[in-house]
């Protein structure tokens, strides 16, 4: 059967594509597929071998269905113009979304690689203290053991340091070093407790013979217990503190000053008050009475004076110094800067520039994790104490530990058990109420404590991170 061809059936003739073609980007004649989709032609289609002869353009819709419109303003019935072009429109829009993803790739890039570069520089500022960690393995089998497992005894070491940076400090006598400063942090193995204890510089102790520094050897003696660390440094001084306390020490981190007054600065300042007006021109420091917050410089000499504060005494600057680290706990948690990346990389960088530690914490993922363990511990679980200590019966210039309480309290720290700590004011009323002379007992704690339960936590005089310096 012929088809009849007419001019005004179809729509204009497409230069690009002959009658009888189909355009180039669209399907072939579905036999299901609707009018409206179906592109017109303007003469007969081919047919295969074989087939039954189509039918016409009039015939074109199925039995049952309804008649298409005539053609005019039919919808039915397109001009070429009026036929969708998707595919055109969507290649037009492509090029915006490649230009999007390149961007985003271009972003993930920068943002890997400045992660990346910040990551190498921290981990870079780190000083890893090779010599001390090789001179403990030689001592090895003196050590004391680990007795419970996930508790962690780290050692802080204030270096004295006058060489470089600090010459201004005092006397630069060629870059001596100094342990004005050493506090045993013992962490519980639940990391829901944190107990800081001073160790005083004037205590004497049994010293270890120990290598120097020209590999000369010292003999054992009885002496200063910061003169350790000045002669034989960080391997001596935590092999006296093992003997001394029988903890074995799992790390240790060595601090100088410009470290300390950065990590200040990069918290914003840490605020205390002052019942009295500060002029001590050996520590360099000026500071009025009452509430103020205390930048690096400031802090650094407030928690090193010593001759113009107070009585003048050691022990009542190790006292200073644990309650201005509490409030620097304090600002730390309660801005969030432990939870925070952005604020806490300027403390990070502050530490790490100035911090020397042994081979298990010299690199940045070891102390993130510690940071990271610490993070929760409640502020009024992370306590400071000094070791309890009086004059040295030989010299009143020096120390010496209180016995049995000192005993009872390495003790309680070695096998992970609890301690309490409260004011001392708190703790000379208990004395008062007990009538001890010492306001302990001798067993470390007040006893109006023990009788209040079978096994009571033995309590010292001391602080906590949630104590806030302006009501004491």
């Amino acid at each position: 059967m012929d088809a009849d061809v007419t001019d005004s059936a179809g729509p204009p003739a497409d230069p690009d594509h002959p009658a009888g073609e189909t355009p180039q980007g669209r399907s072939q004649e579905d036999p299901g597929a609707t009018p409206d989709a179906e592109p017109e032609t303007t003469g007969p289609t081919e047919e295969e071998p074989g087939a039954e002869p189509g039918p016409g353009p009039e015939a074109k819709a199925e039995p049952g269905a309804p008649a298409a419109p005539a053609s005019g303003g039919s919808v039915g019935v397109q001009t070429w113009a009026d036929q969708p072009k998707d595919g055109s429109a969507s290649r037009r829009k492509r090029p915006w979304l490649r230009w999007a993803a390149l961007g985003a790739s271009f972003l993930v890039l920068v943002s890997a690689g400045a992660g990346w570069w910040l990551y190498n520089k921290l981990d870079g500022n780190i000083t890893t203290d090779t010599g001390a960690a090789a001179e403990l393995k030689v001592y090895e089998k003196e050590r004391p053991a680990q007795v419970v497992m996930d508790a962690q005894n780290i050692l802080l070491i204030g270096s004295d340091s006058r060489a470089g940076d600090n010459s201004k400090y005092g006397r630069d006598d060629g870059g001596s070093q100094r342990s004005d400063t050493t506090i045993l942090l013992h962490l519980a193995a639940d990391r829901k407790s944190a107990t800081a204890v001073s160790l005083p510089r004037d205590l004497m102790v049994e010293i270890p013979a120990c290598r120097t520094g020209d590999d000369k050897e010292t003999r054992e003696r009885f002496g200063q217990f910061n003169s350790a660390f000045e002669l034989g440094g960080t391997a001596c001084t935590i092999r006296t503190v093992e003997r001394l306390t029988g903890i074995r020490i799992d790390h240790h981190m060595v601090v100088d000053f410009n470290g300390f007054k950065d990590m200040v600065d990069a918290v914003d300042g840490v605020e205390i008050c002052l019942k009295e007006p500060i002029d001590d021109k050996d520590a360099h420091l000026e500071l009025p009475a009452g509430r103020q917050t205390l930048n690096g410089e400031e802090a650094l000499g407030y928690v090193r004076a010593r001759k113009t504060l107070g009585d003048g005494s050691d022990t009542e600057r190790m006292d200073r110094q644990q309650r201005f680290l509490g409030a620097l706990v304090n600002k730390m948690q309660s801005n969030g800067v432990l939870l925070n990346p952005t604020r806490l990389y300027p403390v990070l960088d502050a530490a790490t520039k100035s911090l020397t530690t042994d081979p298990g914490l010299d690199s940045l993922r070891d102390l993130y994790d510690l940071v990271r363990s610490m993070r929760d511990v409640p502020t009024d679980q992370v306590q400071f104490l000094t070791v309890p200590r009086q004059p040295y019966r030989n010299n009143p210039n020096r120390d010496e530990l209180v016995e049995p309480d000192a005993s009872e309290l390495f003790k309680q720290l070695r096998e992970d058990k609890p301690v309490a700590v409260v004011p001392a004011d708190e703790l000379k009323d208990a004395e008062k109420e007990t009538g001890t002379e010492t306001g302990t007992g001798g067993d470390g704690k007040p006893d109006g404590v023990a009788s209040e339960s079978p096994t009571p936590t033995p309590t010292y005089s001391g602080s906590s991170a949630a104590d806030d310096l302006c009501e004491r």
